[in-house]
């Protein structure tokens, strides 16, 4: 057995005990009455795993190298199983004794349909019995013995970054490549035409095209632009959906069409008028753009298709033009490891510049391979670090003929992380390939998943769980996409070769089980395993292809589907999947119509639920998920009514909805105070003092629909931990009036979005009073009238002003200066005379973007001209993005 295995599975075992641990903790302290009579057994399983878990923590990482490496994998696998079972066996208990404390629940399931909790006692302490055994044989088989070599960091440390994958960084090597690539989509035949991007893995295809379809030529020139990853396994209705998408095309009925019906929906479209760029990413077949091409007319409508493919023999047969992507030359390494290990403001330390040079040899010119490799130094501070990295990258060499090699360097960054985020990263092979991933969706899952080790409760553990994404940014691991406000990752994704190493890797360690379609020819693959299969995750249409009609899948405990959303499974029997996974705790489904069951409200272990449907209002049974952490809805009502039974869900953190839900009044107004911190949508006549104080622990909240329900916002008062709002206003409805209250009483508030609220420019100054404001988004006429003239002193902790589609014509900021601006976007402001001359002399002003408002680009070109003038050497570089781009800028 393979040393690396076992280094692999350690983390996942000390992962399931801990997780273990804080399960038997939270059932004796938190469900006292659940396991009365059998306080003993679960008192007796937490001290026996608590020993494990420390033995675990103290010892594993002095394993001795020269251990037996197959008795160590026998006795990792046998904690695992052991700490699943013990797991699974505590559930059933609990879940039973709720059905037998709860009247309403009893005649929804009738005894004989039920398991007698006690008969699960034996069972508890066989596998105390088993823990005692472990301990006794993990105890013999450690060995204390100093490591040598490359090591991981210590993971109590925070990583000290010199570069961070955070910062905007330039694309090294691709000017002349991509201003090309421009040129062919701008000019070249009055008919369609495809381009191509060819390389091998790791080159930056995606990246170059991602580059070209930003330019702001391109979003000129080009009526409507649509990103499509295509992939190896890919179906041909599921391109023609996503370009429908992309061209905001209606989606009444579109899953019930066929690829050859939305092929023609979207050719009627596109022959109206306009030019359209789709891009193809990871092109496998020509066929998949031959398909495309269907779609759009042949002549005269100068459409132009780009693809990004491995192979030239897939451009080549469809392609008028090829672009084959070259590999970096000696002078662009160095100068994408310098950018990416020190950033843009420092340069290479002399006495490490001949260690950076040798490991580049190691890295032939692959993008990928560099980045890679510069995520494992920017924690390297010392020349020794750097001397070990080179004398261990060298068994790492790209091999130009071989595309898989990039892998070795991934399994290198992948080894030098601290063993408690090994698992979340993996994690992140759960989505699809090419998908643009949320940061919050992740983090969400982590924490509800167990693989965020904190000792911190409530908020905090989403602070540990973005310090985790974070490292992993900064290693260069993932490819920020978006960023929010505040610098952090807002959404990301990661490349191919990532993306095939954590699938690998999470595979060998049994983190979770990848499903896909099957054939008549072939067997469903098994999920029995109550190692290898505890998540699942369906990359298919048919998920009821999955689900067993029996109770053999009962370990199952997540439950990820991604397919092509508004999928109709009304015909599926629903009622499989909670017979099915009877534990589960993560289950996100919200790619198909769903339909609640009776059975569904007995799943009282779920930390996380996505799901869509036709949705009026929630079941009061809701109140019986006491675990739930994430609630996911969608629906195609206009509102969502919830029921009383939401303040019974005490674990309930953050509630999603698509639309404004209507929140009960709480019965006991002076109970305990609900866990939530974020309410993304709420309709204002339910923002009543009662309810707020309910949610007082709110961090998030959203408000939807006619806002003069809100009545002079005294319920606000409650609202003491509020740090973002958006509040947006029902377009037909009057203007409203934010009163001295508001200013008062959100004192913490550092994001505010209105819109279509039409206050006047004059109150606008008011705003400025929120002191602890630093993001300010004002949307859709959300101010109105001819001037505004914020006052001294206020805005001063301002980072970031965004304001779209309003009449104001003259802005004067002689008494406002806004020290702290960082970012100004302008969009669509017509009437804007100028951008304040003296915005030129705020200090952190890095960027300034004008869409649609050219009466102010002048005024903007000349602040740009000072700061440039004012700008030394190694300071903040400045950013004016124009829309649409100016004649010469072409």
């Amino acid at each position: 057995m393979d040393q690396a295995v076992v280094d692999a599975l350690l983390p996942m075992v000390t992962k399931a005990v801990n997780f273990l641990v804080e399960t038997l903790v939270n059932v004796v302290r938190q469900n006292k009455e659940l396991i009365k009579g059998a306080e003993g057994d679960f008192h007796s399983l937490l001290d026996e795993a608590q020993g494990l878990n420390a033995s675990l923590a103290a010892d594993y990482a002095d394993l001795n190298k020269n251990s037996n490496p197959t008795k160590w994998n026998e006795l990792s696998l046998k904690i695992l199983r052991t700490a699943y079972k013990a797991e699974d066996s505590i559930d059933k208990f609990l879940a039973q004794a709720k059905i037998d404390q709860d009247n309403t629940l009893k005649k929804l399931f009738p005894v004989d349909k039920v398991v007698d909790r006690w008969t699960k006692l034996p069972e508890i302490n066989k596998i105390l019995t088993e823990l005692r055994e472990i301990r006794q044989e993990s105890q013999q088989a450690i060995q204390e013995s100093p490591q040598t070599g490359l090591q991981p960091e210590n993971s109590s440390t925070a990583q000290q970054t010199q570069g961070s994958a955070l910062e905007d960084h330039e694309v090294i090597g691709f000017d002349e490549s991509a201003e090309k690539v421009r040129k062919r989509l701008v000019e070249g035949s009055e008919d369609l035409e495809v381009a191509s991007i060819v390389g091998m893995p790791g080159l930056g295809k995606t990246t170059l095209a991602r580059k070209v379809y930003h330019d702001p030529v391109i979003s000129f020139e080009f009526f409507k632009r649509v990103w499509v990853y295509v992939g190896p396994s890919y179906v041909e209705k599921d391109i023609f959906l996503n370009i429908h998408k992309g061209l905001e095309l209606s989606s009444e009925g579109v899953q019930d069409k066929n690829g050859e019906q939305l092929a023609k929906e979207i050719h009627d479209f596109v022959i109206k008028g306009g030019r359209y760029l789709i891009v193809l990413d990871d092109v496998w077949e020509a066929k998949a753009v031959d398909f495309v091409k269907t779609a759009f007319p042949d002549k005269k409508g100068r459409h132009r298709i780009l693809m990004t493919t491995r192979e030239k023999q897939v451009a080549t047969p469809v392609s008028a033009y090829l672009h084959d992507l070259k590999f970096l030359e000696d002078p662009e390494s160095f100068e994408l490891l310098e950018k990416r290990v020190f950033g843009k403001r420092k340069k290479f330390p002399i006495q490490l510049v001949g260690h950076g040079e040798k490991i580049l040899e190691s890295c032939s010119g692959v993008p990928l391979a560099i980045v890679v490799i510069a995520g494992v130094l920017s924690s390297c501070s010392e020349e020794i670090e750097w001397q070990l990295v080179e004398e261990n990258v060298g068994q790492y060499l790209v091999k130009k003929e071989d595309p898989k090699s990039c892998l070795k360097f991934v399994e290198m960054s992948y080894n030098h992380l601290p063993q408690d985020k090994r698992a979340s990263f993996l994690y992140i092979g759960a989505f699809p390939r090419g998908f643009d991933i949320p940061a919050w969706k992740l983090i969400r899952l982590w924490i509800a998943e167990g693989l965020i080790k904190s000792s911190l409760r409530g908020s905090e553990i989403e602070v540990i769980a973005e310090y985790y994404l974070n490292d992993i940014a900064n290693r260069n691991l993932v490819i920020v996409m978006q960023k929010r406000s505040n610098g952090q990752v807002k959404t990301f994704r990661v490349h191919d070769m990532v993306h095939e190493f954590c699938n690998v890797e999470a595979k060998r360690v049994c983190l979770f089980q990848q499903l896909y379609p099957t054939t008549p020819n072939l067997t469903t693959p098994s999920i029995r395993d109550p190692v290898t299969s505890r998540r699942l995750c369906i990359k298919s249409s048919i998920p009821h292809n999955f689900i067993p009609e029996h109770r053999d899948a009962e370990h199952v405990r997540s439950f990820l589907c991604f397919s092509p959303k508004g999928i109709d499974v009304s015909n599926v029997e629903i009622q499989l999947l909670p017979k099915a996974f009877p534990l589960i705790r993560v289950c996100d489904i919200q790619s198909f119509i769903f339909k609640f069951v009776p059975e569904f409200y007995i799943l009282f272990h779920m930390r996380y639920l996505a799901v869509s449907g036709e949705f009026q209002s929630l079941s009061p049974l809701f109140g019986n998920f006491w675990n739930l952490q994430t609630l996911m809805l969608h629906t195609n009502q206009s509102t969502l009514e919830i029921k009383e039974g939401i303040w019974k869900m005490l674990q309930l953190r953050h509630l999603h909805t698509n639309k404004p839900v209507k929140l009960p009044l709480p019965s006991n107004p002076i109970s305990k105070s609900s866990c939530l911190q974020t309410l993304s949508k709420i309709a204002p006549e339910s923002c009543t003092r009662n309810v707020l104080a309910k949610v007082c622990n709110l961090k998030k909240l959203g408000i939807e629909g006619k806002l003069e329900a809100l009545l002079g916002f005294e319920s606000f008062e409650e609202l003491k931990c509020l740090e973002r709002l958006k509040m947006l206003n029902d377009i037909m409805s009057p203007k409203i009036q934010l009163p001295q209250l508001f200013f008062t009483y959100l004192r913490t508030l550092k994001k505010l979005t209105l819109s279509s609220t039409k206050i006047d420019w004059s109150e606008a100054k008011e705003l400025g009073k929120l002191e602890s404001l630093e993001v300010l988004k004002l949307k859709d006429n959300a101010c109105m009238g001819k001037s505004w003239k914020p006052e001294a002193g206020s805005f001063r902790l301002l980072q970031v002003l965004w304001i779209h589609l309003t009449d104001l014509k003259t802005w004067d900021t002689s008494n406002c200066r806004f020290g702290r601006l960082r970012h100004l976007v302008l969009i669509s402001c017509y009437n804007l005379e100028a951008v304040p001359h003296e915005l030129a002399n705020s200090p952190y002003l890095t960027e300034i973007r004008l869409h649609n408002t050219q009466n102010a680009e002048n005024s903007a070109k000349e602040i740009k001209r000072k700061k440039l003038e004012m700008q030394a050497p190694g300071n903040i570089e400045f950013n004016l993005v124009i829309f649409p781009p100016q004649a010469d800028a072409s």
